[in-house]
């Protein structure tokens, strides 16, 4: 039986069933995950973070403190257990600053499909629209909200997952990321292969540039996959 570069059993020879990543000859050690960003702990090869350009040279920035009196609580990191507070599927833990809470639902968008097959981009040659995908309600919690597929190798744990099968190929493993600041809720693309796009718009967002979003934007990633934006009383 062989095993994908992520570690999934597979019986393909050249591209995992599960999330579509190449498949090894099972003889080759895996290579240690890059170390993460001290400054947006997002993984980072090199001297200077791709996300927020870091100098790894330098000290580590100090961390912010806790604010009192009503205000807002000091950032957490993305890809750091201990500091984000990102919800995962399922959990109802309370917004500690009250108010609502911005909620991502997760769904296999025939639109989408359409748009990206037309465009034959790289890897949707290879993109099927999945026959079964339910939708994916996943509450934010912030600040950061990694999207991407996980990967075992590169140490790479999105808030939001889409290597969960059936895997859309067409989105890399560090795709986007939301950040939410007070009320306000922004979309980064990191430089993907195919781009994110918002509300239908065929034309991708400029990459490493925050874009504002509202209640009931519509984000694009991938092949087919489209994440809706809404917010709702915690």
């Amino acid at each position: 039986m062989a095993f994908c570069t992520d570690g999934h059993e597979t019986t393909a020879s050249d591209y995992c069933d599960t999330c579509g990543a190449p498949v090894g000859d099972g003889s080759a050690t895996a290579a240690p995950p890059p170390a993460l960003c001290p400054s947006c702990g997002v993984p980072a090869e090199g001297r200077f973070c791709e996300n927020c350009g870091h100098d790894s040279a330098l000290p580590p920035p100090p961390t912010a403190p806790t604010a009192t009196g009503g205000h807002e609580q000091s950032a957490g990191t993305v890809g750091e257990p201990e500091g984000s507070t990102a919800q995962t599927e399922g959990e109802t833990r309370e917004n500690p600053n009250g108010g609502p809470v911005w909620v991502a639902t997760v769904t296999a968008d025939p639109g989408h499909y359409a748009r990206m097959q037309a465009q034959k981009g790289p890897d949707l040659d290879r993109v099927d629209f999945p026959d079964y995908y339910p939708d994916r309600r996943i509450p934010l919690r912030g600040p950061n909200i990694l999207i991407g597929k996980r990967s075992v190798s590169q140490g790479v744990h999105p808030d939001i997952d889409l290597s969960v099968a059936p895997a859309d190929i067409a989105v890399s493993r560090s795709h986007a990321i939301l950040h939410i600041s007070g009320g306000t809720l922004t979309v980064t693309d990191l430089g993907s292969t195919n781009g994110t796009c918002i509300n239908e718009s065929p034309t991708p967002i400029a990459p490493k540039t925050a874009i504002p979003l509202r209640d009931g934007d519509r984000i694009h990633v991938g092949g087919w996959t489209t994440i809706t934006l809404s917010t709702e009383q915690d």
